[in-house]
């Protein structure tokens, strides 16, 4: 029942702690939850192309269990969205379309809730254990949907203080005006108002 749960948290502190060795990529928590989501998503789309004869892990016609009775297809579905949590999993790892890849999946995981729903009412089973509440079934998918709109915010707040035309801080420019600005009053400092008595030396 916790096993994705497990899966994305240990792929996320083990990121985290690449980052903390000095790995750019994993730098923040939030690069690291985009990457252990992807491993995650790796792992849960892997079981949409498994097939019937496969008990180790959930396979193809578990999965299409799953899908309500008012969706067409659940086969075709079950590998519709496998290919799509694989193209979100391909997206969270390339920094550029970060952002849009954790938007399309917050909305995959809230297309896909109506399913969990329904295997927990129904008892679907995989590989004979039971079925996962339904109880623990919400909060977890709430849980993905949070971490993608997270992912997805970070990004697109990256891409904002990056994007060209952005203003930058000029370097130097207070030294510069400092510098301007004692030289102009040495030079005023160097010159005498006319009519002005000097003393001379003694």
């Amino acid at each position: 029942m916790f096993d994705i749960v497990i899966v994305l948290t240990v792929a996320l502190l083990g990121f985290r702690l690449l980052g903390a060795l000095g790995a750019g990529r994993f730098a923040t928590w939030t690069a690291g939850a985009a990457h252990a989501m992807a491993v995650m998503l790796v792992v849960t789309a892997s079981a949409h192309f498994v097939p019937a004869s496969v008990t180790v892990m959930p396979n193809h016609a578990d999965l299409a269990r799953m899908v309500p009775s008012f969706v067409p297809y659940p086969d075709v579905m079950v590998y519709v969205s496998g290919v799509l949590e694989l193209l979100g999993a391909a997206g969270l790892v390339l920094s550029a379309t970060r952002r849009a890849a954790g938007i399309c999946l917050a909305a995959l995981f809230a297309l896909l809730l109506p399913a969990n729903v329904y295997a927990a009412v129904t008892d679907v089973r995989f590989n004979g254990d039971e079925a996962t509440p339904l109880w623990f079934r919400i909060p977890e998918q709430l849980l993905y949907i949070a971490v993608a709109l997270w992912v997805a915010r970070s990004a697109g707040a990256t891409t904002a203080r990056h994007a060209p035309g952005s203003p930058r801080p000029r370097l130097g420019g207070s030294a510069t005006a400092t510098s301007a600005h004692r030289h102009r009053g040495r030079r005023a400092a160097g010159k005498v108002a006319p009519g002005t008595a000097t003393t001379p030396p003694r």
